[in-house]
């Protein structure tokens, strides 16, 4: 059972507000969800009625002082967050899912809602929003509880088992937490130029790529952010220009193959060094190459596709063992604090690969644990899904 009910504690102040303001700013994915999932005992406080998109499931904000209770604790709702609700409610457990951003989706949400997603099995392509609300479709069978735009701030152990305050004063008890939450809360590398065009030319995010329909548009990275976005928008937009400051790139082979075919101007060894335009429209792009000399390109919009700086957060100072900005866990997916398991990118091992589709393994090889550790009765092999009626 997940219950809610009123906590008499004090909030504990935010401590990530401006990480998240800039995120929310950039996404608008998927519309912040709070499941009410089978409660006998709910006290509702400040209630917004939402869907999540393509799930049919009901949804409620849940916000203040609360205390709320569950078997599993999941932290972060990206993919792998999200399978492990999934998962957890497949092996009977019941589910919290805790999320900073104010949607579901984690960087797929706010990072690339709109590129295709072609690494998955069975999946040949999908779009970022498409495959997030297939993920929650499918958690939703078993009614998980989602606290998003929640920060996980402090963790303490109860008896044994885990209690984590949130940073609006919620405090969920959970029996075990798995921590998801990937490489923290993406910030983008900011353009060395043309800060004050942001939002009126001038994006880190693509979040439809419709508005570049006609455009001429520049892509500034090298990376597979950089020639994604240029594969996906040279069909139309009236022109492309990708610049990289490097002669080589470092994206997918496959992917640059295609946009070398296309009609995309590349220009590397090249930096951008001024945005220009006229009654606040962008207009141009001025780009220096490396050996000095200075061009001028036709530009409506520029996407610095640059990368991100990510940090764990408050999650550094919860008494985990870290490899950098990772978790270390066994095996088991197990962490070296009781009842607390990590997976996807998050998590760490002599042999990683961090790919989307390891992750869904991991976060279901921790459910898997977690449940035995709940009961030790259990079998730690569930069964297939088809074996259920």
């Amino acid at each position: 059972m997940v219950t809610v009910t009123e906590a008499a504690s004090q909030a504990v102040p935010e401590t990530a507000s401006e990480t998240r303001s800039e995120t929310e700013a950039a996404s608008q994915a998927m519309p912040e969800t709070v499941t009410e999932t089978r409660s006998e005992t709910v006290t509702e406080s400040q209630a917004v009625p939402e869907t999540a998109p393509g799930t049919g499931s009901k949804s409620r904000s849940v916000a203040g002082s609360k205390t709320v209770q569950a078997d599993v604790l999941i932290v972060g709702a990206g993919p792998a967050g999200l399978y492990g609700a999934y998962y957890a409610g497949f092996r009977g457990l019941t589910t919290v899912v805790v999320d900073a951003l104010p949607q579901a989706g984690g960087q797929v949400t706010a990072l690339y809602p709109e590129k295709e997603i072609r690494d998955v099995a069975a999946i040949p392509a999908i779009r970022g929003r498409d495959f997030i609300a297939d993920l929650m479709r499918q958690a939703s069978v078993y009614a998980p509880t989602y606290l998003l735009g929640r920060q996980a701030v402090a963790l303490e152990h109860r008896d044994g088992e885990p209690v984590v305050t949130l940073d609006d004063g919620t405090i969920v008890h959970a029996r075990a937490a798995v921590l998801t939450s990937g490489i923290g809360t993406p910030t983008p590398r900011p353009l060395e130029c043309g800060e004050e065009w942001l939002g009126r030319g001038l994006s880190y995010f693509v979040m439809d790529p419709a508005v570049h329909t006609g455009r001429d548009v520049v892509v500034v990275g090298g990376g597979d952010s950089a020639l994604d976005w240029a594969d996906t928008l040279e069909p139309i937009a009236r022109s492309i220009t990708l610049v990289h400051r490097r002669s080589a790139f470092r994206g997918h082979a496959a992917t640059l193959q295609r946009v070398r075919a296309g009609r995309t101007r590349i220009c590397t060894d090249t930096q951008v060094i001024a945005l220009e335009g006229d009654a606040g429209r962008l207009q141009k792009v001025t780009l220096r190459s490396k050996s000095g000399e200075e061009t001028v390109v036709a530009a409506d919009q520029v996407i610095a596709a640059l990368g991100f700086i990510s940090e764990l957060g408050p999650l550094r100072d919860w008494g985990l063992e870290l490899r950098g900005r990772s978790v270390a866990v066994d095996r088991s997916m197990r962490t070296n604090l009781p009842r607390v398991y990590a997976a996807g990118d998050l998590a760490d091992y002599d042999g990683k690969v961090r790919l989307m589709s390891v992750g869904f393994g991991e976060v279901a090889t921790a459910v898997n644990h977690v449940a035995v550790d709940l009961d030790p009765d259990l079998p730690l092999f569930p069964g297939h899904s088809t074996d259920s009626p």
